[in-house]
């Protein structure tokens, strides 16, 4: 059996809703405080913690600490980069602490990263240059294997996967139609037919579509 397989793990990663995102304060350094610019500091925390995911102030004042230190250049914190790390955990829209964490992590990987290549491209020691190419390639690996986790936790745990081609052997079976598979389990939605060919392939582009017998010359002819 030959099988084409698309897999889309980024289809539901950032958030759409700009009005919230929009909404969303500022977060701003002064004097290495952490300082969220809202009229109404304790609403500004209110939709903050709601754009990052934190759950409660607690969560909210444990995320900014970490990223204020993720966001660190020459020993000293960077509100230029803070603000980016932000900017990207509120596109990315967190709605658990889970998916809070783990967006912290993605934004601070992808820092890491860019500060490797940086730092690789500014150097021009042969020790250096290897030692950050593994780093950068260790950082760049890890960053869609977290994109994958975030979908797989949105979609709990599934793996979505849509069959374009089907070949069955003389003898084989197929089933038409949308199944599910967990472990050794094969489901078939009711209503579809199990497909016994005795040759040539079956073609299922789509769910529920059923399939198409190759038509040969005699059958054409009285057709």
């Amino acid at each position: 059996m030959t099988t084409s397989a698309n897999h889309n793990p980024t289809a539901s990663i950032a958030s759409n809703n700009h009005a919230a995102l929009a909404a969303s304060p500022r977060v701003k350094l002064s004097r290495r405080r952490i300082r969220i610019d809202h009229p109404d500091p304790r609403a500004g925390a209110r939709l903050l913690a709601d754009a990052l995911g934190a759950v409660d102030r607690d969560a909210l004042d444990g995320l900014l600490k970490q990223l204020v230190k993720a966001s660190v250049i020459g020993q000293e914190p960077d509100e230029a980069n803070l603000a980016f790390m932000i900017s990207m955990m509120k596109s990315i829209g967190p709605r658990d602490s889970i998916e809070a964490m783990l967006a912290a992590q993605m934004v601070c990987v992808h820092v890491a990263a860019m500060r490797s290549a940086f730092r690789l491209a500014c150097t021009d020691d042969i020790a250096q240059q290897e030692s950050l190419t593994r780093a950068l390639g260790r950082l760049v690996r890890i960053y869609p294997a977290q994109i994958e986790a975030l979908s797989r936790y949105r979609d709990n745990g599934e793996r979505k996967i849509t069959v374009q081609n089907l070949s069955v052997q003389d003898g084989g079976s197929a089933f038409v139609g949308n199944v599910t598979q967990h472990a050794s389990v094969i489901v078939s939605e009711p209503g579809f037919a199990k497909a016994t060919m005795d040759a040539g392939p079956i073609q299922a582009a789509k769910a529920g579509e059923g399939y198409r017998r190759p038509i040969d010359a005699e059958q054409a002819a009285t057709a």
